[in-house]
């Protein structure tokens, strides 16, 4: 059964002009894969929708992960996106398949691809994944990866101190650098020779990352590989945008519209003017 779509008429009494690539994460995690779209697909427009007032994510069970992630798709269809981006790792973990069939555009998530990406990297067949705890729990990583290559080692670990650095913005500060460098211990001595940042918002702290875990060891952002295939969906089905030059993004979120709006300035390097959205539940189910 689809999602309702609400009606959403411009002036001129037909859908609004542009149609949007609706992105949406548990916080601010996901301005990682938003940065990727804008270099890789300028012309496209965006409406991101950061749940940064339920953030994080990953200690939250399944059934409530999806709840979320159902309500949120539910009230950006009324934008009409042409694409849904699913950038939250643990939201894709235990989500995507159950939007598919809920929404008759196409739906990205960012485990694939960064699955994909580690296989082009490793050299030794063995990887390292972090994510929060739901998505390592979910074990969709190693699924994914196993897909492609069947003998490859996996070693994952959960790092559910890292999000919370984010989402307040102190990813730059010195303190995070213990919190990092504990958060990576369990990891020290395997020898891998990629690790996959899998959550959104570890890209924020790929420099600390990088002085914990070591020069030779690649970090995987699914970033840049999922805005290769939203390219990819979005020319095969003849929905690249030919004529928008500049266009205008939305940005919105459930939690504080400043802080949000500080982290997205500063990471995407322009104004960012951000709506809130207050949810009349805190949880549902």
């Amino acid at each position: 059964m689809l999602f309702t779509v609400p009606t959403n008429k411009g002036e001129s009494g037909g859908v609004d002009v542009q149609q949007a690539i609706a992105i949406l994460d548990s916080g601010v995690g996901g301005l990682t894969v938003v940065k990727e779209i804008m270099r890789q697909l300028p012309r496209e427009k965006i409406i991101y929708f950061g749940d940064t007032a339920r953030a994080p994510y990953g200690p939250r069970d399944a059934a409530e992960v999806r709840a979320f992630t159902e309500q949120i798709v539910q009230y950006l269809l009324q934008f009409h996106p042409k694409m849904i981006v699913i950038a939250c790792n643990t939201a894709t973990a235990v989500a995507i398949d159950r939007i598919r069939t809920k929404v008759d555009i196409p739906v990205i998530g960012v485990i694939s691809p960064g699955a994909r990406a580690a296989i082009k990297t490793t050299r030794n067949g063995i990887v390292g994944v972090i994510g929060t705890e739901g998505t390592i729990r979910s074990r969709a990583y190693e699924r994914a990866l196993r897909s492609i290559s069947p003998g490859i080692r996996v070693v994952s670990q959960p790092c559910p101190t890292l999000v919370p650095l984010v989402e307040k913005g102190l990813y730059e500060r010195e303190e995070a650098l213990p919190v990092v460098r504990e958060a990576l211990a369990p990891l020290t001595g395997i020898p891998m020779d990629c690790l996959i940042l899998g959550c959104t918002h570890y890209p924020f702290l790929a420099s600390l990352i990088a002085k914990v875990i070591g020069d030779d060891v690649a970090l995987i952002s699914s970033a840049e590989e999922t805005a290769r295939e939203v390219s990819t969906v979005l020319y095969h089905k003849g929905l690249l945008e030919k004529k928008v030059l500049r266009p205008v993004h939305q940005f919105l979120c459930s939690g504080d519209p400043e802080i949000f709006r500080s982290i997205a300035q500063k990471w995407l390097g322009d104004e960012i003017s951000v709506s809130p959205v207050v949810w009349q539940v805190t949880r549902i189910g």
